[in-house]
């Protein structure tokens, strides 16, 4: 995505009222989405060892940040690109029953990103965790689920609305289920960020199930590592994908803007189909990968909800950088400073 200059933007809060309305907005959240799936706090690392499997591979393609540690031979350590995989091993370590899970701060370093309105080099997520049964990995759970967190958005929102009346909300009532087979098909001429749009725009707040197998057309909707979300697995209404991504419409940039991603961890079968179907079956000797396959590790539900994301869209500001100190290129820095972009 090229940068966006929005027409006649005006920002609704001064740089230093703003950090005041950062902190009640990730202070809201949590608070909310700590309730709303009964999930404890725990203290999660920057970077793991390299070689043991528990770094989230994205789309599979991205490269970590990683260094030598000195003291232990020069083994290799990356920083992390999401907990993935961490917080399923920790749900285990914990012995967290089924309905409940854990959360966490998690910052990560994507040196890959483009950087324009809504990606940045920092990335600050809630990734959370929650423990289920073999019996919950069903499309119910999935979008239950979904409309809790959902609901907690709209709390927080309405708590902003509170403190600053002129920040007027914008979240529809309810979120919008649909498959990424059906986009195709309700669109075939378009690409697949293209239907985002066009849906976000219809409903305003929508979440895309089944994000990573193969469409009719050949092509998934976007990529997914094929070791954390089941997107190999049939569900009940008859496509393929246990997860999916949730995303609001953007009036200000008039994008899709997508907020989370997140679903229902692979089984034993699903990692090994997946893997399969992405030519990574070697990755069943790491440690992860073992452990899951042996059976060591809970079936759980989780994703990754972006802090600063939802900060700028809560706060309706036209560039992530308006609420997150990172690193961006000087020219970019120096147009949006032209135009009331004041980049942090």
């Amino acid at each position: 995505m090229a940068l966006i200059i929005p027409k006649k933007y005006k920002q609704k809060l001064l740089p230093e009222t703003t950090e005041i309305a950062i902190k009640t907005i990730k202070d809201t959240f949590q608070a909310k989405l700590s309730a709303a799936l009964c999930l404890r706090r725990v203290t999660a690392p920057l970077f793991v060892l390299s070689g043991t499997g528990i770094n989230d591979d994205l789309n599979g393609v991205e490269h970590a940040v990683s260094f030598n540690i000195a003291c232990m031979d020069s083994r290799r350590a990356e920083v992390v690109h999401s907990l993935a995989k961490w917080k399923r091993m920790k749900l285990g370590a914990y012995d967290i029953a089924p309905g409940y899970g854990l959360y966490t701060d998690m910052n990560a370093i994507r040196t890959f990103e483009d950087l324009d309105n809504l990606h940045s080099l920092y990335v600050d997520q809630w990734d959370w965790e929650q423990t289920i049964r073999r019996e919950d990995r069903n499309l119910d759970y999935l979008k239950s689920t979904v409309e809790k967190i959902y609901r907690a958005l709209r709390e927080t929102e309405a708590k902003i609305f509170a403190d600053f009346p002129h920040i007027t909300p914008r979240l529809p009532e309810k979120v919008t289920f649909v498959h990424s087979e059906e986009l195709l098909q309700q669109y075939p001429d378009l690409s697949s960020k293209e239907r985002e749009a066009k849906v976000a725009e219809r409903y305003g707040a929508v979440f895309i199930i089944g994000i990573g197998n193969p469409l009719s057309n050949g092509e998934p909707h976007d990529g997914r590592a094929p070791d954390y979300d089941d997107w190999i697995t049939l569900n009940e209404d008859g496509f393929y994908g246990l997860n999916g991504d949730l995303i609001l419409w953007d009036n200000i940039l008039e994008v899709p803007f997508e907020l989370s991603s997140m679903g229902i961890r692979v089984s034993e079968e699903s990692l090994k189909a997946q893997l399969a179907a992405r030519g990574c079956e070697d990755r069943l000797q790491l440690n992860f990968h073992k452990a899951l396959v042996n059976g060591e590790l809970p079936y759980s539900i989780g994703g990754g909800i972006g802090q600063s994301r939802l900060c700028m869209y809560l706060l309706q500001k036209a560039h992530i950088g308006e609420v997150q100190a990172s690193i961006w290129p000087e020219e970019q820095y120096e147009l949006c400073r032209a135009k009331g972009i004041l980049l942090m």
